[in-house]
């Protein structure tokens, strides 16, 4: 998922700890969540960008305008919060 500014990246399971966390490309977190909670396969979706643009996708993530962003993927509601979470359901 690239945009002008680059791949978006997420950045999960930081708290109030001092401890530091490596940001993960959006595609691959979004990926997994999709295979963890479903049937599906790689041969089953698309590029994750041909679901949600770069740039909304970053508005959540990087620039922190929005809470949350939500879109389908094959039938499947995928929810990306500011924090990094990335959540699956029908």
């Amino acid at each position: 998922m690239k945009s002008d500014n680059g791949t978006v990246y997420l950045i999960r399971g930081h708290d109030d700890d001092d401890e530091w966390v490596s940001p993960e490309p959006a595609e691959a977190v979004i990926t997994e969540a999709l295979f963890d909670a479903t049937d599906l396969t790689a041969d089953d979706i698309d590029y994750i960008g041909s679901y949600v643009e770069a740039a909304k996708l970053r508005a959540v993530v990087g620039d922190g305008d929005d809470d949350t962003i939500t879109f389908d993927v094959e039938g499947n509601e995928v929810t990306v919060t500011a924090g990094g979470d990335v959540s699956v359901g029908r």
